[in-house]
């Protein structure tokens, strides 16, 4: 009888996914969704050894100007998107080689959060491939379909995030 890892019980880890990953020799950007945040990771791999060169979340976004009133909505599509392209700006910044996405767990259903955030990412300017339909409209990015209109306050972060 074959036992299951620990953390594969837990839905933690795909080790045949990670495997594939790490197979590639190449950076992975992390994205990972929590109950109040969205996190992204920039990670190089060596002998399995994962190294986070750029960690952040969608707390970051506080500084850019998210309301205060929103906390609850850093998980949402806007904030993921937002988290996405200030991890890709980072990369940028840090001129450091073209990751690939790792969506760990998470169900990589199309115009959901993490197709949000690789939105985000490429629009940064990274060039990761991805179907353009697989991304959320450009009107859930902006926040339109939030119980207030968030799209004003949106594109003010946005420019904020693009200016740095």
């Amino acid at each position: 009888m074959k036992t299951l890892k620990r953390r594969r019980k837990e839905g933690k880890t795909d080790y045949l996914k990670r495997i594939k990953l790490l197979k590639n020799k190449c950076p992975r950007v992390i994205f990972r969704k929590t109950n109040k945040y969205i996190l992204a990771q920039y990670v190089t791999s060596k002998e399995a050894q994962d190294k986070v060169e750029i960690g952040l979340t969608s707390k970051a976004l506080i500084k850019y100007g998210w309301p205060n009133e929103m906390s609850g909505s850093l998980k949402s599509i806007p904030a993921a998107y937002l988290t996405g392209l200030l991890i890709g700006k980072e990369i940028i910044k840090n001129k450091l080689k073209t990751p690939i996405a790792d969506f760990g767990m998470v169900r990589a259903i199309r115009k959901n959060r993490a197709y949000a955030f690789l939105n985000g990412i490429i629009e940064s300017g990274i060039k990761i491939k991805c179907d353009e339909e697989c991304f959320p409209d450009k009107d859930r990015i902006s926040g339109k379909h939030m119980k207030k209109d968030f799209s004003q306050k949106f594109n003010e972060i946005k420019s904020k995030i693009e200016k740095n």
